[in-house]
């Protein structure tokens, strides 16, 4: 049944300096969706990020402003015709495309389902689930943020792995210019009536150099806030 939903399926995926791990992502996102429409936005690289993308068959666009959001909402503005579901992931190899299909199944078997999300935490990651790992600490803190401020219950929902029901971002202009965009478009889609799923997931090493860091929490936090008062 997926091979059939492949033409319906764009894959939109941010970059900045991620030679090492573009390769290997657009390798194993084409091997396991057979070829699907694969954007990638990319933010002024100095490295070989935009020739190797576009060496293995990319649509890629020159980021026009800055910032993670910024550029997946230049992606999804962009997208030449409408798609049933837009799948967004990481450029590092972090997360492993094999999960995709299943993704798309819930959605398809569940139209009251407008995002699936790959959660970290029940997969291999597991083991680091600690209270000395400040990468889980301050998940799991933005995660009760969220649930106490937007109503959003998610074990994982900072996941960069997601795909989505596309109407369910009509419209979307997200304020989120940086890492704080999940978290707008989690508290986004379950305003609009829609159900979000998690499913587990194991997550890999990243290729390359590390770009979220812990001052990026405060702009998470402050956009849970600012989404507990929109309207």
């Amino acid at each position: 049944m997926i091979e059939q939903l492949n033409s319906s399926i764009s894959v939109i995926i941010a970059t900045l300096n991620e030679e090492e791990g573009i390769g290997p992502t657009i390798d194993e996102m084409q091997r396991v969706l057979k070829n699907p429409y694969l954007v990638v936005v990319d933010g002024n690289s100095v490295d070989r990020t935009i020739e190797i993308a576009k060496n293995m068959g990319a649509d890629v666009q020159l980021q026009e402003g800055k910032g993670k959001g910024d550029a997946m909402f230049q992606g999804l503005r962009n997208l030449g015709s409408r798609v049933p579901y837009v799948v967004f992931t990481d450029a590092d190899y972090t997360y492993p495309a094999e999960y995709v299909p299943q993704m798309v199944e819930i959605l398809e078997q569940n139209p009251k389902v407008g995002m699936v999300i790959g959660d970290r935490f029940k997969g291999k990651y597991n083991a680091s689930k600690t209270f000395t790992n400040p990468f889980y600490v301050g998940n799991r803190l933005l995660a009760l943020a969220q649930l106490i401020m937007n109503g959003v219950n998610l074990d994982d929902p900072l996941s960069g792995l997601r795909v989505v029901r596309s109407e369910a971002l009509d419209g979307w202009r997200p304020k989120s210019k940086g890492f704080d965009v999940e978290a707008e478009m989690n508290s986004l889609v379950e305003r609009r009536g829609y159900r979000i799923v998690e499913i587990p997931i194991d997550y890999r090493s990243r290729m390359g150099e590390k770009k979220l860091k812990l001052r990026h929490g405060l702009g998470i936090i402050r956009r849970i806030f600012a989404e507990g008062f929109a309207i």
